[in-house]
Order: structure tokens, then sequence, then C-alpha cells
């Protein structure tokens, strides 16, 4: 459903990735892991038409994404990807049933189709009392709820998340991870993560790590062998 195709990206001098090939399958729940300057959200930005690779190619929903124009790209990404940000980005003069449905404006679907399909998403989050409410009037939960909410709007083929519970406490941390493979698994949705989250990367279907701009694969402790335990070990299973 994502092909990546050997993307690299430079800001000046510095490369930020080098040769990036990935696919992602549909209904996959994918986390991106690795330290801090690793290239993590340059790979999730260019995937989400943010931003363009210098050289590869990126086909999602099987549309290559690098050859569209600027116009077109706008169009796509309103229609095809939905985007959960760390610290929601909710527009604060919005209640939260609003809030949702800004992508449906903008995609150009009328205000009761809109409002019909914000107010199932709000219902599946368990927020429809919540509806009304601005921002400001709801939890830090409540919020990444909504904001989720509104990245499903136009029902697109991949959410992409950035530290998506980063900001949040342990319960609503929990709850908004299992609020993804339940997304999953009612509506075939597809994940890709970025996180610094352990527990989040070890419950995903699958791991991409990234260091210094490439993938790389997990290092793997190796278990002492048989000549490795030490003589004193050796000696007192003979006794």
């Amino acid at each position: 459903m994502i092909h990546i195709k050997n993307i690299t990206k430079s800001f000046g001098s510095l490369q930020v990735l080098k040769g990036i090939t990935l696919d992602i399958n549909k209904g996959e729940i994918v986390s991106i892991v690795g330290p801090s300057g690793a290239g993590k959200t340059t790979l999730l930005q260019i995937i989400g038409t943010l931003d363009k690779p210098d050289s590869g190619s990126v086909c999602v929903d099987a549309i290559d994404t690098t050859t569209l124009s600027q116009k077109a790209l706008s169009d796509f990404r309103n229609k095809h990807i939905g985007f959960v940000f760390q610290f929601h980005q909710l527009l604060p003069e919005f209640t939260a049933l609003e809030n949702i449905m800004i992508p449906a404006y903008i995609a150009g679907r009328s205000n009761r189709e809109a409002k019909k399909r914000a107010k199932e998403l709000l219902e599946f989050m368990g927020l429809i009392d919540r509806a009304n409410h601005k921002p400001a009037e709801l939890s830090g939960g409540e919020k990444q709820r909504v904001a989720v909410a509104r990245a499903l709007i136009n029902n697109p083929a991949v959410i992409l998340a950035d530290e998506p519970s980063g900001s949040l406490d342990s319960k609503n941390k929990a709850e908004l991870h299992q609020l993804f493979f339940d997304l999953r698994d009612k509506f075939g949705q597809t994940f890709v993560i970025v996180t610094h989250d352990e527990g989040l990367a070890a419950i995903t279907d699958r791991t991409i790590h990234l260091k210094d701009g490439a993938v790389i694969e997990p290092e793997i402790t190796e278990q002492p062998t048989q000549e490795a335990i030490p003589e004193e070990t050796e000696n007192l299973s003979e006794q």
C-alpha cells in the first residue's frame, strides 16, 4: 500500500536520509524508532507529502506522489492521508465537532455529510457528549482522540502519527495505543507511527529502526555459548 524506493534527503551538506526503501501493507500498524536525528520525522513528512525527497519515489495507494504538482499534492494529502501530531493541533476557536469536520469541508463535502461522519467518529471515540466543547474544555486524552477523529474524517488510506502519545499520561497513553488497534480492526486502517515509546513500538505489527538516515537491523544480544560459561560454574555442575 505504501512503497518507498531509495529515497534520499539532504539539508545543505547534511544528508538526513540515505537511500530508504520500505514497503508497508494495508491494515498494518508500523512504528518507526531511532535516536534523535536519525531521520524519523523527515521520513514521515516525505511519506505524508509535506516534503519531497531529493531522489527516489514514494507511492501511496498506488499513486507516485513524487510526480504530482503542488495543487495535486494538496488534494491528495487531504483525501488520502490523515495526520496526528504530538500536541493535537486543534483550532482553539472551534468545537470538537467543528475541528473534526474541517478536512471534510476542504475536500468539498457537504455540511450534512461532514457532520454525520464527524458524529459517527465521536461516538466511536466515546466523545459524543463532548462534541460542542472547545479544546480548552477537553482533557489531554480527549484532545488527542478528537485529533485522531479529524485524521479519519476523509477515510484516508493511511494515518501518519508523530509521537502521538508523547504528551499524555500513562492511562491516556495506553487508551490511545489501544484505539489505534481498534481502528485497524474496525476500519482496516493503516498506521505509520514515529515514536520514542518502547511500549508502543513493542506492540505494533512491525518496527522499523532508523539510525543515521538508514534502516538498520536491531542489535540482538547473543546468549553465552557453552564455551563462555565460567569454569567455576562448570565445576559446580559436576559436584
